[in-house]
């Protein structure tokens, strides 16, 4: 690309309000094709996530297929794949709830080696990325609606990041996720954890003993969270990590 056009589109992408710029300028080039930068440009400029534009998500040293109006994987939710390959072992049956692109049941099994990997989604276009980014099963619906009776009673590992923001919040979140991504995948509720709240409820039945359940949560919200898996007979407790900004509550079956 020629140095003018470099500099025009970084101009373009400043005045957008993307801190950014010359990292994003660089990608996009990458992406496009021909004609195609304005393109690309140009949704950029208007607000939608940098990797709705590119078409995928780097997540945990990996690129993940991102479509348009899909919830994009952030950063923060490392520390739920981290808690999760603690306590997964080789072979171990995974079930991503709420699975989004289905980066966090895939970057387990990256990280875990052989696993048998299950996840479930009631967005159809996120299923369409998760079957794109894992060679694990793949289920359209909500929650635990879709998944085989034959999971029931053996799921060791449950990993979820259900929606969790209140619904009176959405309003104030970035334009990028409040206008870009499915309302689905941010409405967690009047408080933000009804969607969670039926996670932890239904957790006991589909996992095996000594199973794991992993949810993250915000720290404003894990006493909350907490209390979910304590109703549900699951012995938990609360992982944080400043550096992420990370939280997660993770609760265990009797073995």
């Amino acid at each position: 690309m020629p140095d003018a056009e470099l500099s025009d589109v970084v101009a373009r992408l400043r005045a957008a309000g993307c801190v950014f710029a010359e990292d994003e300028a660089a990608l996009l080039l990458a992406a496009a094709v021909g004609a195609q930068l304005d393109a690309l440009v140009a949704r950029r400029v208007a607000g939608e996530p940098l990797e709705q534009v590119l078409g995928w998500a780097e997540f945990c040293g990996r690129r993940f297929v991102v479509e348009r109006g899909v919830f994009v994987p952030r950063q923060r939710t490392r520390l739920l794949v981290r808690e999760a390959v603690a306590v997964a072992l080789p072979g171990a049956v995974v079930l991503d709830l709420c699975c989004g692109t289905g980066a966090v049941g895939a970057a387990v099994a990256d990280a875990v080696g052989a696993v048998e990997l299950h996840a479930a989604d009631v967005d159809p276009a996120a299923v369409r990325c998760a079957r794109a980014n894992t060679t694990g099963a793949v289920y359209c619906g909500d929650l635990y609606d879709p998944l085989p009776a034959a999971l029931r009673g053996r799921v060791d590992v449950l990993v979820a990041n259900a929606p969790y923001v209140p619904t009176g919040a959405i309003a104030l979140m970035p334009p990028e996720a409040r206008d870009h991504e499915a309302r689905a995948a941010l409405d967690g509720g009047t408080d933000g954890l009804d969607l969670q709240r039926r996670v932890v409820a239904g957790a006991p039945d589909w996992l095996a003993p000594g199973g794991v359940l992993l949810v993250e949560t915000s720290g404003e919200q894990a006493p909350e969270t907490l209390a979910a898996f304590t109703r549900a007979g699951l012995d938990a407790r609360v992982v944080e990590d400043d550096e992420l900004a990370g939280t997660v509550v993770v609760g265990s079956t009797t073995p």
